[in-house]
C-alpha cells in the first residue's frame, strides 16, 4: 500500500535541524534502500514536510517517523499519514 505524509516543522528548523541532519538523511536513506520511501521533504518555506511511502501498514510507516531523530528532537512537531491511491 501507499501512504502519504504531510506534517509540520517547528520555527526556526533550519537552525534546529543543523546538529540532526546527517543522522535524519541516513535513515531516510535507508528506507529508500529498504524499499519504503518513495520521496521526502519540504515545502520551499521549510514549514511543511511532504512524503509518500510504500509499506505493509499505515502503522510501519508512523512507526518509521516516530523514530526519526527530526520527531524525536522536536524538529518536526506534527505528522499525519493518510492511505493513498495513487489514480495516475
Amino acid at each position: 500500500m501507499r501512504f502519504v505524509l504531510w506534517g509540520r516543522y517547528c520555527d526556526n528548523a533550519l537552525e534546529k535541524r543543523t546538529p540532526f541532519r546527517e543522522q535524519h538523511l541516513a535513515g531516510l536513506r535507508q528506507q529508500q534502500q529498504d524499499g519504503l520511501l518513495i520521496t521526502l521533504g519540504p515545502t520551499t518555506d521549510s514549514r511543511l514536510v511532504f512524503g509518500i511511502y510504500e509499506a505493509d501498514s499505515q502503522e510501519q510507516v508512523e512507526t518509521l517517523l516516530h523514530g526519526d531523530i527530526y520527531w524525536l528532537e522536536g524538529i518536526w512537531v506534527e505528522l499525519a499519514v493518510h492511505p493513498w491511491i495513487q489514480a495516475l
